[in-house]
């Protein structure tokens, strides 16, 4: 009776363990794809009651997979709306990983609103079919009273890139130093005094497919006085696949009122070239020993730091191991030398020769390999022509001394 309930369990117990296999695989591809809603910009900021407002919204796939026909839903809500005929629900399609999108919305604000913090709603599915996620993001609302008269001009004075030219891969920092061009603590205009006082309200740096900023947006970061200025530093990363050329992020300062924001073009060098090794003697390796040569060049517009040379192949041993060069400035050139040893009998007559090159750009750590060299193993026989040349001469003396202590002893007879 009980071998008889084990094979009627058996159908259902194989039902259970593939339901429960699909279940458990559902959620992870569903979620492979993960899509994140921002507001990158308000125009003007903050958003004028009675008055309408532009905000670009960013949908950004931060999964592992793509997602493969993205739609995005706003949903206003007082004391936002959007005019008859603006569509609600906009299709992106596909949305590769770590790949954006930016919206961009025209939102009345009620002329009845009050100041303050106020929000919408922004759903999201990242395939025709599947659920919709959605997310509160804030926008706001200003009166008459959170703009300032104050008349000073921010000028944006300096960028400094570190490293100043970035290889794919790297981490960097952009740093913008931003002033208060008054050069007088009021101004009169149409009768009016006003101050020259500069007002930061936000500052914020937009990234591109090729390099993602890391650092929040700055807000409210205070009141430059006449002269003077302030230093806004955010950390950005290149993506490992990023091309050679000039990347154009996007710098956005909201000043003291609607008339005072400020956009600016930021240009990213990225270029791959790094260190280049060149031999300068033949690579042959004769009777077991050699000095090998190579020329070490720099091919980045970059300074690098702690660049240093290690020559590898099986059965050879190099001294010294590693040859470190140091700091190498752009197109700088350094000759390098190792003494080759074999130390192996088991050794063929060319033998691969791997050269590792390690550097730093900035903070980020390279290795190159160049592994498309060869050493040439050459082992010469002793010449056997010299020792017969030696016996022959030899056996002619002994002849000749012979034939000399012959006559002699004939000649005493």
């Amino acid at each position: 009776m009980k071998s008889i309930r084990k094979y009627m369990n058996l159908p259902g117990s194989l039902f259970l363990v593939t339901l429960i296999f699909a279940m458990s695989m559902t959620p992870v591809s569903a979620s492979a794809a993960a899509l994140r809603a921002d507001i990158v910009q308000c125009d003007p900021n903050p958003a004028e009651i009675g008055q309408y407002v532009n905000v670009w919204i960013k949908i950004e796939n931060i999964g592992n997979t793509r997602a493969e026909d993205v739609s995005v839903e706003l949903i206003p809500s007082y004391p936002f709306s959007l005019d008859t005929g603006d569509d609600t629900v906009r299709n992106i399609g596909i949305l590769s990983t770590d790949r954006h999108a930016s919206l961009e919305y025209n939102l009345h604000v009620d002329e009845n609103a009050r100041p303050g913090t106020r929000s919408i709603k922004v759903r999201y599915q990242d395939d025709e079919g599947t659920a919709w996620n959605e997310e509160t993001l804030n926008i706001w609302v200003g009166s008459g009273s959170d703009t300032f008269d104050s008349k000073g001009t921010i000028q944006l004075e300096q960028i400094t890139i570190e490293p100043e030219v970035l290889m794919p891969g790297d981490t960097g920092t952009v740093t913008f130093t931003l002033k208060n061009t008054a050069t007088q603590y009021s101004i009169s205009l149409g009768g009016e005094e006003y101050d020259t006082n500069a007002r930061i309200r936000s500052a914020t740096l937009e990234g591109t497919d090729d390099i993602t900023v890391k650092s929040d947006p700055y807000h409210d970061t205070g009141i430059l006085g006449p002269g003077d200025n302030v230093e806004l530093t955010y950390n950005i990363e290149v993506d490992d696949t990023a091309r050679d050329g000039t990347k154009h992020l996007e710098f956005i300062v909201v000043g003291s009122s609607y008339t005072y924001n400020y956009k600016w073009d930021v240009p990213v060098k990225v270029d791959s070239a790094g260190i280049k090794v060149i031999p300068t003697k033949p690579l042959t390796i004769d009777n077991g020993v050699a000095t090998i040569q190579f020329d070490i060049v720099n091919t980045n517009p970059n300074t690098l730091t702690s660049v240093s040379i290690r020559p590898q192949a099986e059965g050879i041993e190099f001294s010294p191991v590693e040859y470190f060069i140091g700091s190498m400035e752009p197109d700088e050139l350094f000759t390098a030398e190792f003494d080759a040893q074999v130390v192996s009998d088991n050794i063929s007559n060319q033998q691969e020769l791997a050269l590792i090159a390690q550097y730093r750009n900035g903070i980020n750590q390279h290795e190159t390999f160049l592994n498309d060299l060869s050493l040439t193993i050459v082992t010469e026989k002793p010449n056997s022509g010299t020792g017969l040349a030696s016996i022959s001469i030899l056996l002619i003396i002994f002849v000749i001394s012979s034939l000399v202590m012959y006559r002699h002893k004939k000649h005493q007879q």
